[in-house]
């Protein structure tokens, strides 16, 4: 009996066996194009380099790129410099993400805040934060705590901004609806609003991925004594371009890896 239910959940019509089929296809096929374009450009590119067409210490290679990074984990660098970005990079995330949902739930709940405070959250979005790097090293110093900043900075208003507009999309009959079934504010948020705006804070979380990592680099860039973002400032100081690209390269790798994570949520919350 329970072989028969098993047969009966798994089995499908030719035609929608067919679907799935091409479904699986089409999903490799795009997977083996994105990696073949990856191959074939890196292969240009030390091409390039190995012919010398253009001088590989303006461009460095592939080749050069990982034995830099081969050098680094010799001497046990690499693993420091990573760490260091790493954290500072997931605690602004979370930081800027919890206080922005905060903020944006804040002012959906109060409209008159929201009517007020909009117009400056708005002006502090289209702000330059790297104008303000000569500040928060006053305010916080060099260390961490001045990069942890940065990274918060960037990210909290596109918080903010991503979420109040996931909020307020929520169906206005909707809420009429549950407001005249005597559902109190709380009761809306909690049971309308909020299971509403899911795909908005994935879509947030996806955005705030890039931020952080913007922010963390930035904060690096102003003052840091290790970190990637120290690296490719360093490298371009003495010239090493190689250190340039092979950080650069990381960068890429756990940006990535971080926003491969967030994809990963979606499917499980979404159930995509």
């Amino acid at each position: 009996m329970k072989h028969f239910a098993k047969r009966q959940r798994t089995a499908c019509s030719p035609e929608h066996c067919l679907y799935l089929k091409k479904r699986r296809r089409e999903t490799v096929l795009v997977q083996a194009l994105r990696l073949g374009i990856l191959l074939l450009l890196l292969g240009v590119w030390e091409l390039v380099a190995q012919l010398r067409l253009v001088d590989p210490f303006i461009i460095s290679s592939p080749s050069r790129i990982f034995a830099t990074i081969g050098d680094l984990a010799a001497d046990g660098s690499l693993f420091v410099h990573i760490g260091t970005t790493l954290w500072e990079t997931l605690a602004g995330f979370a930081i800027a993400v919890a206080l922005g949902t905060l903020v944006a739930l804040a002012l959906w709940w109060s409209e008159r805040a929201r009517r007020v405070l909009e117009p400056y959250i708005v002006v502090l979005n289209s702000l330059p934060k790297i104008a303000l790097g000569p500040v928060i090293i006053v305010w916080f110093g060099t260390g961490s705590t001045a990069i942890l900043f940065m990274t918060v900075l960037v990210g909290i208003i596109v918080a903010i901004m991503n979420m109040l507009g996931g909020f307020t999309a929520t169906d206005p009959g909707k809420i009429l609806l549950l407001r005249s079934m005597g559902a109190s504010k709380l009761q809306i948020l909690t049971k309308l609003v909020l299971p509403s705006s899911l795909p908005a804070f994935i879509g947030m979380l996806k955005i705030c991925v890039g931020m952080a990592w913007i922010g963390s680099i930035m904060g690096e860039y102003i003052s840091s004594n290790a970190g990637l973002g120290y690296l490719i400032v360093y490298g371009g100081q003495v010239f090493r371009l190689d250190l340039v690209m092979a950080a650069t390269a990381i960068l890429c790798v756990l940006a990535a890896g971080m926003y491969a994570l967030v994809a990963l949520a979606e499917k499980l919350l979404l159930k995509k």
